[in-house]
């Protein structure tokens, strides 16, 4: 699948050198979420990976409509889920300045192994659906996003622990996936400024704890980030950790019991 459904015939320069697309490449990603929508997030994919060579261009079309029709039925809030996949990829190559195909591939793809693992690999589970993403789009890719895939919850075990201590086990032995999952922090947690509804206190409980320890990975000398980008994505952290502790309150405060929750 392309990436727009424009013509191929016509060269991408010329698809990209028009006024709305040249103003597309400036607008904050939210913003075109909210006003444009899906279609307008996959149009802001396509210029970010204009830069790359058309057999890149396709593998990473490829895991678009993959992600696309896994998705199709996942609502995220009042938008469709594909939106957040969609931002995860082009906070990467955008706003990260990191030009790696297989990082926008698995960008596209992070969560559909946790999600759906049954329609990509039947009832062979994650470790087959993540050989077949693996097969389709190259064994680094996939370990990517395996390397972002929460493990089933342990019964037990406090649901939010457990995600935290994976965080912190898997990101510390994949310097690559830390840049992955920074975006999908990003866009989960500053993104909570878009979130409305009674999952908000869980979600912010949730991600709360987890402030500290991306920003611990993120100024690792191996992060594969630019000083600049990492100091920009600390002020994003530093934001989401304000906004995080608001929603949750004062310890033993009303929103403390969220933190039982799931």
């Amino acid at each position: 699948m392309a990436l727009h459904d424009t013509a191929k015939s016509v060269p991408i320069e010329a698809r990209l050198d028009t006024p709305r697309m040249r103003l597309l490449a400036l607008t904050p990603l939210h913003a075109i979420s909210s006003t444009l929508g899906e279609g307008g997030l996959r149009e802001r994919l396509l210029i970010e990976t204009a830069r790359f060579p058309a057999a890149e261009r396709e593998r990473i079309g490829a895991a678009l409509a993959l992600m696309l029709r896994l998705h199709a039925d996942d609502q995220r809030q009042s938008e469709p889920y594909s939106c957040h996949p969609l931002r995860v990829a082009i906070r990467i190559l955008s706003h990260y300045q990191i030009s790696d195909p297989d990082l926008a591939c698995a960008a596209l793809l992070h969560d559909v192994v946790e999600d759906h693992a049954g329609l990509i690999a039947g009832d062979g589970g994650r470790e087959r659906a993540l050989a077949v993403l693996a097969g389709q789009f190259g064994a680094r890719a996939a370990g990517l996003v395996g390397a972002v895939t929460n493990p089933p919850w342990e019964p037990g075990r406090d649901k939010h622990e457990q995600y935290r201590e994976h965080v912190a086990e898997s990101l510390d032995a994949s310097p690559w996936a830390r840049v992955l999952k920074l975006s999908d922090f990003t866009d989960n947690g500053v993104g909570l400024f878009h979130t409305t509804g009674e999952s908000l206190p869980r979600r912010a409980a949730k991600y709360l704890p987890l402030v500290p320890v991306l920003r611990e990975l993120l100024f690792r000398a191996d992060t594969p980030l630019e000083d600049d980008v990492k100091r920009m994505i600390a002020g994003q952290l530093g934001k989401a950790e304000a906004r995080l502790a608001a929603i949750c309150g004062p310890p033993g405060g009303p929103s403390a019991s969220s933190k039982a929750e799931k």
